[in-house]
């Protein structure tokens, strides 16, 4: 995938970051992403904070973002500005949602869950044996009658033990990625759970359309939005991380509340796909700096 490119409030954000040197080292028991997601920001993190405010730490008090998905840049957020008094994330796929929920709530039940399912399938020392277990699961989490805590485990066990770490549905919502071939795959981090579950005990968490979060944007909010990515051809990339997609009308609809944001002084940054003559009536170009 193309690296993103990032758009950011021209007129409210300074090219002088305040913010300097080095992300501080990756320990055991700091935040970070509990699943693989497509367009995960872990790799652009530098990119990202060097495009905030420069005042993001006197004058932001509420930070929104309406598509979490991995949640790589908001890990680092929560990491670094403690001084937040809200913190909103939002996303449209729900069973990522629950998992968020049940992480903070209960992480304890989870990993117990986490650690029976590692035990058995590493269990099984051949392949098919492992593939017959994969699908087990999965079918399992398509069926939707498990608790919110198994549905939890359902998705970060296939998650790590799926081709490619990729979450995709098919038109009827139903989980469709086949087993991938990992020989020691990282089925439960209890550190990163537990690191996850208190980070995350003061955060707003919901499920719905993006546009429902940014109703609680003020003057002293930072919107971060990572919305799936606009295909570089009509034919590349894939956006179906929930049934119905995002597709062209829901960019149009995207660029529409950027708009609004900045008629009420809310900032707010961007990160997307830049396909060159697609869809030029969006005006993201024509109300934002490309960096």
């Amino acid at each position: 995938m193309n690296e993103a490119l990032i758009y950011r409030y021209r007129s409210e954000l300074s090219k002088d970051s305040s913010i300097s040197g080095a992300l501080p080292e990756a320990r055991a028991a700091t935040p970070k992403p509990f699943v693989k997601w497509v367009g995960g920001k872990s790799q652009l993190l530098h990119e990202l904070r060097s495009r905030l405010p420069s005042d993001f730490e006197k004058s932001i008090t509420t930070y929104i973002e309406p598509f979490i998905g991995g949640g790589a840049f908001f890990f680092w957020i929560l990491s670094r500005y403690t001084h937040l008094q809200r913190i909103i994330i939002n996303d449209a796929n729900e069973a990522l949602i629950n998992t968020y929920k049940v992480i903070r709530d209960n992480p304890d039940e989870l990993i117990d869950i986490l650690m029976t399912f590692k035990a058995q399938y590493q269990s099984m020392k051949d392949e098919e044996g492992r593939k017959d277990y994969y699908y087990s699961k999965r079918e399992a989490f398509n069926a939707g009658d498990a608790t919110p805590v198994e549905r939890a485990a359902y998705l970060i066990f296939l998650n790590r033990t799926c081709f490619n770490g990729l979450y995709r549905v098919n038109a009827k919502g139903k989980f469709n990625v086949p087993h991938g071939r990992y020989k020691n795959p990282l089925i439960c981090d209890p550190d990163t759970i537990q690191a996850d579950s208190k980070a995350l005990a003061n955060v707003e968490i919901c499920h719905g359309d993006f546009a429902a979060v940014l109703k609680e944007a003020d003057e002293h909010s930072f919107v971060y939005f990572d919305p799936p990515y606009r295909p570089l051809s009509e034919t590349s990339s894939f956006c179906s991380y929930c049934e119905g997609g995002f597709d062209d009308n829901e960019q149009r609809r995207l660029a529409a509340c950027c708009r609004e944001l900045d008629k009420i002084g809310v900032r707010w940054m961007l990160s997307n796909s830049d396909p060159k003559g697609l869809c030029p009536e969006d005006n993201f170009l024509l109300m934002c700096e490309v960096l």
